[in-house]
């Protein structure tokens, strides 16, 4: 069943209204201000527009100051064919934002000694030495085999910035290549035959595989699947219970995730689970800006991490100014990630000015959505004067 604007703009001013609306679990303390219901209406409007512009079914926002929540609605529908009206309780694929995850988690092991953003990921004396042993390069013979083969001068911060010199996200992504292979058997085929197309440290080429190599490491230091580890030692900390890794069928379909919906390719034929660490999880948006409460670096709340990491974590490589590690940096110090995947388009958001926030669809378009859902958020926010980041403290 495809949905009017005029329906979707009925179904948003009844959330707007109330009469649709929950409260997301992890952010349930109360808000400090709500925005009125001419204002509820407003932001409402704003986002029957995007939804119109962009075919989506589904909108799910929750946006929070100070550590507190202060809007959390959804719009729309979880699933067109029933009628399943979208509430905050959803969940959605949140594709790319599983990054800052997985860095919260290496953080995590890094303040517990168990590891050092300069320690290598292969070759001798390395964290998966036993498990991919490597081959060294003709130079390295000729030396002796006293330098190390490009593979085996990947450290923990090239991955986490993007800095290995090879497994970029364009065509030949090798997380959407060999889709029956495991984590251990897809590594092995890639380290054999995609080599690296510079060394370490000299370029940053956006990597997927990037970060499924740090989900092993955090499977080899503690002993636990990647995602019982975050669970544990990220997720109950920030007041997270439902999130895990998503399934990969239709008929996988976790209880309350939303439907997904494809215009650029099929949201059910990709190996969803094996993206774990870097693509894989469920969540709501108010999950999600939960985390990037107990990540921002503000005094609100309870963090995670001591400054020290956080300064670590938000500080960008020298070859990108705009990527740190699991997180993207602006000029004016706002922190964010944004996850695509076929059916799914996700953003989270940090500001300078103490402001957290997560925005969800079911779906993907061909055409800028992502900068669109962020600039939808940015416009909501200033239908509120009180809220405007110029006019905070």
């Amino acid at each position: 069943m495809s949905l009017s604007r005029r329906t979707l703009l009925q179904g948003s001013l009844l959330s707007a209204a109330g009469l649709i609306h929950a409260r997301s679990p992890a952010l349930a303390a109360e808000p400090e201000a709500l925005p009125t219901s001419v204002q509820r209406r407003q932001m409402a409007a704003l986002a029957a527009d995007f939804m119109g512009d962009y075919d989506v079914p589904g909108l799910s926002i929750a946006l929070a100051i100070k550590g507190k929540p202060v809007y959390v609605e959804a719009f729309g529908v979880a699933d067109r064919e029933t009628g399943e009206a979208l509430t905050p309780q959803h969940r959605f694929r949140i594709a790319s934002i599983s990054k800052p995850v997985t860095s919260t988690g290496i953080f995590t092991l890094v303040e517990a000694g168990k590891l050092r953003l300069g320690d290598y990921v292969f070759g001798p004396n390395s964290i998966l030495a036993a498990d991919y042993p490597t081959t060294p390069t003709l130079q390295s013979l000729m030396t002796g085999g006293v330098s190390r083969s490009n593979v085996e001068q990947i450290t923990i911060e090239h991955l986490l910035t993007h800095t290995t010199g090879a497994w970029g996200n364009q065509v030949r992504d090798p997380m959407f290549m060999n889709q029956d292979m495991s984590h251990r058997e897809l590594i092995k085929w890639t380290l054999e035959h995609m080599p690296l197309t510079s060394p370490p440290g000299e370029s940053y080429s956006y990597s997927n595989f990037g970060y499924c190599i740090l989900g092993r490491v955090i499977e080899k230091l503690t002993g636990q699947t990647y995602e019982r580890y975050i669970r544990d030692t990220v997720l109950k900390r920030s007041g997270i219970a439902d999130m895990q890794i998503a399934g990969n069928t239709l008929s996988e379909r976790a209880t309350s995730e939303v439907k997904y919906y494809c215009q650029t390719g099929d949201p059910y034929r990709m190996n969803v689970a094996r993206m774990d660490s870097h693509g894989g999880w469920i969540a709501t948006p108010g999950d999600l800006t939960a985390l990037f409460i107990h990540i921002d670096g503000f005094k609100d709340t309870g963090q995670l991490l001591t400054d020290d990491s956080l300064r670590a974590m938000s500080t960008p490589s020298a070859v990108n100014p705009r990527y740190a590690k699991g997180l993207f940096i602006t000029a004016n110090n706002n922190w964010w990630h944004s996850g695509l995947l076929d059916g799914t388009t996700t953003i989270s958001v940090r500001t300078n000015s103490d402001f957290c926030w997560s925005a969800f669809t079911n779906t993907r378009s061909r055409d800028g959505m992502t900068r669109a859902l962020d600039l939808l958020v940015w416009r909501m926010i200033k239908m509120v004067p009180d809220w405007h980041p110029e006019t905070r403290s």
